[in-house]
């Protein structure tokens, strides 16, 4: 038995119509926080940097030895203000099969032990960077004349970020009774 295929004429017509239906989307850039702008201004720097060290290695075959430098500095910066990113999303990488067969009681003590302990590891990391600073805070950069404090401030500004969006998301967490662990369907919407 073959089944057919019933094609009808389109007229100009319809097709116009088709475009006008479609709603243009708005642009929400209230889903974005303040360490979404600095991750992306940094990142910029960092392309910004990356381009004129290939333009002045393979075009104009006389590098900027300091380019190199401020990239990997910038890299630092994104990644642990961009972390905090994940923080706030609940983004990072989790185990939650364990969720699945432990009864709802214990995974809702469980998951609110690893919010607390979240919390401690933020905060201890906070002063672990502090400590690093003020250590090695007026260490120069290699081909700069520039220190090195701003850029481990950058990672403390990371830390505090995410021990900020950490506290915040244990307080969701407490207030709505689960967590992405035990519930990661109502996060990534797969729970109807």
């Amino acid at each position: 038995m073959s089944i057919a295929e019933i094609h009808r004429q389109i007229t100009a017509d319809e097709i116009a119509h088709t475009f006008e239906e479609e709603a243009t989307p708005k642009v929400d850039l209230g889903v974005y926080a303040f360490e979404d702008w600095v991750a992306l201004a940094i990142f910029w720097a960092m392309a910004l940097a990356v381009f004129l060290q290939f333009f002045t290695r393979y075009v104009l075959n006389d590098s900027y030895a300091w380019t190199e430098e401020i990239a990997t500095y910038c890299l630092i910066g994104v990644v642990f203000i961009g972390a905090s990113m994940c923080v706030r999303l609940s983004r990072h990488i989790q185990v939650d099969l364990l969720y699945r067969y432990l009864p709802q009681p214990v995974g809702r003590v469980l998951s609110t032990v690893i919010d607390l302990i979240r919390l401690a590891f933020f905060g201890y990391a906070i002063k672990l960077v502090w400590v690093y600073i003020q250590i090695i805070g007026d260490e120069q950069m290699t081909t700069i004349n520039f220190r090195k404090d701003y850029v481990y401030y950058a990672v403390l500004l990371g830390f505090v970020l995410m021990f900020a969006r950490s506290a915040q998301v244990a307080i969701q967490n407490w207030r709505q009774g689960y967590s992405v662990l035990e519930r990661p369907g109502a996060y990534d919407g797969s729970e109807g």
